[in-house]
């Protein structure tokens, strides 16, 4: 008899007699600490010792990101890891072959709401991010890392290759580096992934939760509607060329931007020589 399905926010929850976890609620994670503080929000990869994803830890990262479009007092998602490796990929040995595609199906609708999240994504890596994790790093719109941090694609060596960082890497590499990356399934430092453009910034461990902070200031000062608008003018122009990015770019400016009142908040603060006083709508 053929299985039945059902769909849920997450997806499936049946495939092939397999009946996956129900989508936690935030107060039951397991494998990620989920916490809202102010306009931050934090989700902290906590599954010893590195970070390895199966399918609860990825619905997990998944549900919180996807629960923080309706909190618009949320301005900033921070991703960060409370074990020595920020994370070392898909946790495959638990998996039999069939199994291991629905962790990867996880893995995808995963990144999908990481990409769709209106909300900047701040990721801070002190450690190894290798396969998956790497590919979690990649999707930060600012990366913050240290020297202990180090990234690999090195699925090539298992005969297959990484098919969310084969579609990512181009974007942020250029595909000649992007082939380099995935063809050779090389171990690249935390210097050499700041001059390919992986990550925003390299500091010292001991300068990190300063630099952190300061960070999450400058972000968390501005409107946080105007943040997800300039989010999504930058990215919503990619892959366009460069007259219908510019032509999208204004058409959100004069369309949306304009009618918010933190738009119109910015140019009286201005007039009258003051801060402004964001009302975040």
């Amino acid at each position: 008899m053929r299985a039945q399905t059902q769909e849920t926010k997450l997806g499936r929850v049946a495939v092939a007699g397999h009946v996956a976890p129900v989508p936690p609620k935030p107060e039951e994670f397991k494998f990620v600490k989920f916490a809202i503080e102010g306009s931050v929000a934090r989700l902290t990869l906590n599954r010893p010792e590195h970070n390895m994803l199966n399918e609860r830890m990825l619905a997990e990262l998944a549900v919180g990101i996807d629960s923080l479009e309706g909190r618009p007092e949320v301005k900033l998602i921070v991703l960060d890891s409370a074990t020595p490796s920020f994370c070392g990929g898909i946790e495959l040995g638990e998996y039999t072959p069939r199994r291991a595609f629905q962790v990867l199906d996880a893995l995808q609708h995963t990144f999908t709401v990481m990409l769709d999240t209106a909300k900047p994504l701040l990721v801070i890596v002190n450690g190894p991010a290798f396969g998956g994790g790497a590919e979690l790093a990649a999707l930060g719109d600012l990366v913050i890392a240290t020297p202990k941090a180090k990234f690999a694609q090195p699925e090539i060596k298992l005969g297959v290759y990484p098919p969310l960082g084969a579609a990512i890497l181009p974007y942020i590499v250029g595909p000649k580096r992007a082939l380099e990356l995935v063809l050779t399934g090389e171990v690249i430092s935390a210097e050499r992934a700041l001059g390919l453009g992986l990550v925003n910034r390299v500091v010292a461990e001991d300068k990190l939760e300063a630099t952190v902070k300061e960070v999450i200031a400058q972000v968390t000062a501005h409107s946080g509607p105007v943040l997800t608008m300039a989010k999504k003018a930058i990215l919503g122009s990619m892959g366009l060329s460069l007259r219908e990015g510019v032509r999208q770019s204004m058409e959100i400016f004069l369309n949306e931007l304009s009618s918010l009142e933190d738009a119109s908040e910015g140019l009286r603060a201005i007039a009258e020589k003051r801060s402004p006083q964001w009302k975040n709508r």
